[in-house]
């Protein structure tokens, strides 16, 4: 269902308008599986005063990020196992453990009486009692992120560990290395910087200029010449956001539709394509063709109209389609430019999409990558001689990325994934991010990026 759960009944005297909405929503993203990115953006959290909102934002987005640090802590502090508690005191004990923990700026006492009085407008006011005790147990901001040296602190790391599944984080060290690993894990749990695209290159320093004056601080994007990354202020509250001068979107992604390199007059697929960020950006670059924007989801289709309104060039032929990539597709052309930008697991964006590190399990992964063969095998058909494909995914997981190119690579003939030497004379900016197979990857924490890899096909 797509309604929020049953509203606690509001007295927003005694409790902020802001705990009340992260509590809703982590309610509602423990029984569908909705993002926190998009519920965060509904009309009930839009209307909130911006510190409120602003508010909301933090305690949800921690919540899920340090989810098995605050389950730790619920159990230790209360002496109980966390099953021995209804689902609505979970909530409110991480949302109050975590503003204890995180949030300095907050005095505890606050915290505490808001999570109790929380507590009584979930109706479940016989907890209220082990709730006010776990919290005044709680201790206060109780380490550092980095030691003297500048190295991450102990309990910090340990703490950061429990925020990532240790099945997740076993899977890293065996396909990374221990030292990999770690930086992963601490650029999952950290709080990551809002990136933005611009049109083109040459409009970058202009937008830039554009959004300082509207209170707006960015600074250039390390690799991508169309990104900007935030430093401070709204963006969503400028005139170059409200003219569609700008996108939000993250500067590995902007660098995966980089490699498509669609060129005008070209007919251009994209067989994934909601909610058509990359859409978006492969139409800006092609400027005048054919583009064919598809995706299995009538739901997340109907999105693509509000993100790609003012955006599509007037001389690109949009088309949009419902079509399921996994089985072969219905177009009847052949294209020259291809995006797989496959559905994935997501591990290389936990630090902006947190909630799926606690859904992801072990299995998902071979199903995964069932479907990503598939899809893969549909979109390479699609291709025309001497064309292009791109296939994406923003997983760090083998099974998902080269392992899927290869066993379909194995099974065709006449495609060839192209060479790490072509691909870094072609792309010398990004040239330190593709291996020696020729696979794009960015690594977060070895990367300022989120994680991301992508194959460039080529049809003989």
């Amino acid at each position: 269902m797509n309604h929020l759960p049953k509203r606690i009944p509001e007295r927003r005297s005694a409790i902020g308008a802001a705990r009340i909405a992260a509590y809703e929503i982590l309610q509602r993203l423990d029984r569908s599986r909705d993002f926190a990115v998009d519920l965060l953006q509904r009309p009930e959290v839009s209307r909130l005063k911006a510190v409120d909102r602003n508010l909301a934002v933090q305690l949800v987005m921690g919540v899920l990020r340090w989810r098995g640090d605050l389950d730790d802590q619920i159990e230790r502090l209360s002496g109980k196992p966390l099953s021995t508690f209804d689902p609505e005191i979970i909530q409110i004990l991480r949302l109050g453990i975590f503003q204890i923990r995180f949030l300095s700026r907050i005095p505890k006492p606050a915290a505490v009486h808001e999570s109790v009085e929380l507590v009584k407008r979930a109706r479940k006011t016989s907890a209220t009692g082990i709730v006010n005790a776990v919290l005044r147990k709680c201790e206060s901001a109780p380490f550092r992120m980095r030691d003297a040296a500048g190295e991450p602190a102990p309990e910090y790391l340990e703490s950061a560990f429990r925020g990532v599944p240790e099945w997740i984080r076993s899977r890293w060290v065996r396909n990374f290395g221990r030292e990999t690993a770690i930086a992963i894990v601490l650029a999952s749990q950290a709080t990551p910087a809002t990136c933005l695209r611009v049109v083109s290159p040459r409009e970058r320093e202009r937008v830039r200029q554009e959004l300082a004056g509207s209170g707006v601080r960015t600074e250039e994007g390390t690799y991508s010449r169309l990104a900007l990354r935030v430093q401070s202020g709204d963006v969503l509250d400028t005139d170059a956001g409200r003219q569609h001068k700008i996108v939000i979107q993250e500067e590995a992604s902007q660098l995966v539709g980089e490699l498509v390199q669609p060129r005008t007059g070209e007919r251009v697929l994209d067989v994934c394509a909601a909610p058509g960020v990359k859409t978006g950006q492969l139409a800006a670059c092609l400027q005048e063709g054919i583009l064919v924007a598809s995706d299995r989801s009538l739901r997340r289709m109907a999105l693509t109209e509000k993100v790609l309104f003012g955006v599509v060039p007037s001389n690109v032929r949009l088309c949009r389609a419902v079509v399921d990539a996994s089985k072969p597709l219905p177009f009847g052309i052949r294209f020259d430019r291809v995006l797989a930008d496959v559905p994935c697991s997501g591990t290389g964006t936990f630090a902006r999409n947190p909630e799926g590190k606690w859904r992801l399990r072990p299995e998902d992964l071979d199903r995964l990558a069932e479907s990503q063969v598939r899809i893969l095998r549909s979109a390479l058909d699609a291709l025309a001689p001497g064309a292009r494909l791109v296939y994406s995914t923003c997983s760090l997981e083998p099974e998902e990325n080269e392992q899927v190119v290869t066993s379909v690579l194995g099974e065709l003939t006449g495609y060839r994934s192209a060479a790490a030497r072509d691909l870094r004379q072609e792309f010398p900016a990004i040239a330190e991010l593709f291996d020696e197979k020729g696979y794009f990857r960015t690594v977060p924490g070895i990367h300022p990026l989120d994680g991301f890899f992508a194959a460039v096909i080529t049809r003989d």
